[in-house]
């Protein structure tokens, strides 16, 4: 059986995510699982559909950066795979497909997560100099804060008599930068008072 994975790492990435899946589908995978997580974090359907795999299925992605942002983390998957008999099959590899169940797809997917491993490098390598020359330029000043920005409409519905977790809800926000609010402004009123 051709069990599909798909991930992306935002909700704004959408487009990607539905056309993993498309692509997925196209070859044949009779089930997917999609996602929108980072790969350093836990990822529940990849899990699932691990679990769901039995011995002679095929895991099917699109990219290996898809699947992993390592090639130690990659080659931990493969393993993994293997010791259930299943194979890892990546879609898009310049024009060529790569499957592990080949001693020359296993190293060709070494190979080539070597590769992203070493372009993501590079990539973090250039964003960390630019932020760096930005400060310096005094042009740098972060990610503005979300949850801040939302301070008067948390300490409006809190004084409607909302909850933290719907006001977290509604906001879009998490339960703590409630709470971190809420006390803040409580610290405020006791020190002015």
């Amino acid at each position: 059986m051709l069990i599909g994975y798909a991930r992306t790492s935002t909700a704004e990435q959408e487009a990607g995510l539905e056309a993993q899946t498309r692509d997925l589908a196209a070859v044949g995978c009779e089930r997917i699982f999609a996602e929108q997580v980072s790969s350093v974090g836990p990822r529940a359907q990849f899990d699932d559909a691990h679990a769901f795999a039995r011995s002679g299925d095929t895991l099917v992605v699109t990219k290996p950066d898809r699947l992993a942002r390592s090639v130690a983390d990659m080659l931990a998957i493969i393993s993994r795979l293997e010791a259930k008999g299943v194979a890892l099959r990546v879609l898009s590899m310049g024009g060529a497909e790569v499957d592990t169940r080949t001693p020359t797809g296993r190293l060709m997917l070494t190979m080539l997560g070597a590769v992203a491993e070493f372009e993501r490098a590079l990539m973090l390598e250039r964003q960390r100099e630019g932020i760096a020359a930005a400060k310096a330029a005094g042009k740098y000043a972060g990610r503005a804060p979300t949850a801040r920005a939302k301070a008067a409409q948390v300490l409006a519905l809190h004084g409607q008599g909302v909850s933290g977790a719907e006001i977290a809800r509604r906001l879009g926000i998490g339960v703590a930068s409630v709470f971190r609010i809420l006390r803040d402004d409580r610290t405020a009123s006791q020190d002015a008072a």
